[in-house]
């Protein structure tokens, strides 16, 4: 493994084990087990580093697809250094499992596909270290990727992980990109051909390897109680990405995490294959845990009105909180969102005259909360969520007013105690049936499985942002198409998308691209921002089409696109499908669609919503298509689209 760029040979020159078969060790070879996917495109294979059965071992991963099999991650090193020993050299290779299929349907109540599936197959390795403590990795292989975690089987002893040794070895020809690390994750992606620069990376990293045009992005998934989240770090001199925990600097509390044994880390995820595999991929969610809910009547995803990015303080006033309700009302959107300030309202009436306001005209009301973790930010209401019976009393209270969901801000943390208290909140918001999305975030790691009431995360830089200061102006038509390849597969997305007016700073998408928005960035509660006239003032088409756009889905499809250039998304609701499209570049664009994705033996009514001559401006079209048919659509510089196809009766 001393090249890893001469990589599309090797397989003819290793011993390779099936996924049925127990490894079977030869000291005189490097030893090497290979797990395959259900559908044998997706390989992870492992490797002694010395000859023998005792030493430091890696992963490897290998796609294969048009008759040949490529090395894409050459070296994944494995380890972990706990406070009383070194697991990640000298390990002795014990015995590893016969393969188990993993195969598991559920149902999502929200996201890009109601009907999902996790099937792999696994084995389950184990090795000891030279104190004869024991490690097992557990590996999987899936259609759309691999997974792997590690297992400390004892039954009883406390300890501090004071390291982990996981790092990527990406060759140098692999085209990335990758996010500033920051406690808030809201970060432009940078697209590199290089590892010169060093620092520390946010997930989910994207990377494209020359080897048979495959795709993978790394993240992590199922992080509990048990360990912190992780970020990726490169020190520049090597391609080079290492799981890294957080320092002792990034908030109060204890950065390395303590743990209980037997114990299990979270999942290392690898999403692989071509760009649709990523984009479609549910990998993240369904390698968590399985709900731990049994009624979920009362979680029901939707848009929302929202006030703060026309008025950063406008739930202070009581008018402009009605005219978000009357708004909700007017648009067929379930929820309006009464952010910061709330406990500051007047100017005719109070938090409760509000929400009573709302639940007369038919729409459910929001609320914002502080999370309370930092003296410094003193927004309120502050500290009402820090302790479980703080909690529940305000919980209580809410829903005798009416909320029905929780905003929560500022955690700006990824340490184990975060990792705690998020956690927390889900469970005692599960018990007063109170929907619940983080803002100031981590990104998603695949808990909106285990509590199907997380509906919506930020960790993302939004159309916030327009209000920060004049960057986003400039860098979000980029942005806006590297997220549904990065950001957005790994779950809900809380963009606050689709503004046709502008904030303190404005905008150079067009209006088609702003439409569009609603279809191609998921989230199971979309904001959708701009002020009641930005809305009002559509045609009608446009109007009609973000009173019915749907906010959780059935079906994703990738139709097109690359990052930062453009993309093409269609979703399904029921019969229905949507689609959004995004020109990210300076230039005009004509892309042609194709439905081979609709039912057979089944017409369609299509409205195309699409640029006009200038950018403020819609044309429509209507016409009756099926799954055999093409349209050609023309997008403006940093334009965009948004169809609807309905079955006809």
């Amino acid at each position: 493994m001393n090249n890893p760029v001469k990589n599309t040979n090797k397989l003819t020159n290793r011993l390779l084990f099936t996924v049925i078969m127990l490894m079977v060790v030869y000291p005189v070879y490097s030893q090497q087990l290979t797990v395959s996917s259900p559908n044998k495109k997706n390989q992870v294979a492992l490797t002694c580093q010395q000859q023998g059965t005792t030493g430091s071992w890696h992963l490897e991963a290998i796609y294969a697809a048009n008759g040949l099999a490529a090395s894409v991650i050459p070296r994944i090193k494995l380890g972990l250094q706990r406070n009383d020993q070194d697991f990640s050299k000298d390990l002795k290779f014990l015995k590893a499992t016969k393969s188990v299929l993993i195969k598991e349907q559920y149902t999502a109540l929200h996201g890009k596909r109601s009907q999902c599936s996790n099937s792999a197959n696994e084995v389950v390795v184990s090795f000891e270290n030279p104190s004869k403590a024991k490690m097992n990795v557990i590996i999987r292989a899936y259609n759309d990727g691999i997974a792997f975690r590690y297992e400390f089987p004892e039954k009883t002893g406390n300890f501090t992980i004071t390291n982990e040794h996981t790092s990527y070895i990406v060759p140098d020809s692999t085209v990335r990109w990758l996010q500033k690390f920051d406690l808030s994750n809201e970060g432009l992606y940078k697209k590199t051909v290089t590892a010169q620069e060093k620092g520390d990376w946010c997930y989910p990293a994207l990377f494209h390897s020359e080897y048979s045009n495959c795709w993978y992005l790394i993240h992590e998934a199922d992080v509990d109680r048990g360990y912190c989240a992780t970020k990726l770090s490169s020190d520049g001199q090597q391609s080079i990405y290492k799981v890294t925990l957080p320092y002792p600097h990034e908030g109060e509390g204890e950065a390395l995490p303590q743990i209980t044994l037997p114990w299990k880390s979270p999942w290392r995820v690898i999403i692989m294959g071509q760009l649709s595999d990523i984009v479609e991929s549910t990998l993240v969610d369904d390698v968590s845990k399985p709900s731990v809910l049994t009624k979920t009547d009362w979680i029901k995803p939707g848009l929302v009105s929202w006030n703060y990015w026309s008025d950063n303080h406008g739930t202070r006033d009581y008018q402009t909180v009605c005219r978000f309700t009357d708004l909700a009302a007017a648009m067929d959107w379930p929820y309006t969102l009464f952010d910061w300030e709330w406990d500051a309202m007047s100017n005719g009436g109070n938090v409760e005259d509000a929400a009573k306001y709302a639940l007369s005209k038919g729409v459910k009301p929001l609320i914002w909360y502080n999370s309370g973790m930092f003296k410094w930010i003193t927004a309120t209401p502050f500290d009402r969520l820090k302790t479980h019976e703080g909690r529940l009393k305000e919980f209580a209270w809410l829903k005798s007013l009416g909320f029905v969901g929780v905003k929560i801000d500022f955690f700006l943390s990824e340490k184990q105690f975060m990792m705690e208290y998020y956690l927390d909140i889900l469970e005692d918001a599960a018990k007063a049936e109170m929907m619940v999305y983080f803002h100031g975030c981590l990104v998603p790691r695949g808990w909106a499985r285990t509590y199907p009431h997380l509906m919506t995360y930020e960790g993302v830089r939004g159309a916030e942002w327009y209000n920060n200061n004049h960057e986003l102006t400039t860098t979000a038509p980029e942005h806006n198409s590297v997220m549904p390849f990065t950001r957005n597969v790994v779950g809900s997305m809380d963009y606050t998308p689709v503004t046709f007016t502008n904030s303190q700073h404005p905008h150079i998408t067009s209006y088609g691209h702003e439409l569009a928005l609603s279809v191609v960035f998921e989230s199971a509660l979309q904001h959708m921002a701009d002020r009641p006239e930005g809305y009002y003032n559509l045609p009608d088409a446009a109007r009609s089409f973000l009173k019915e756009v749907p906010a959780a889905w059935d079906d994703t499809k990738y139709l097109d696109g690359y990052p930062g250039k453009d993309v093409i998304i269609a979703r399904r609701k029921n019969k229905a499908w949507y689609i959004g499209g995004l020109n990210s570049e300076n230039k005009e664009k004509t892309k042609t669609l194709r439905f081979d994705f609709l039912d057979d033996n089944t017409s369609y009514k299509l409205t195309l919503i699409a640029d006009e001559k200038h950018d403020k401006a819609f044309s429509t079209r209507y016409v009756v298509v099926d799954k055999h048919s093409q349209i050609d659509v023309k997008m403006l510089r940093r334009g965009g689209f948004a169809i609807s196809l309905k079955p006809v009766q």
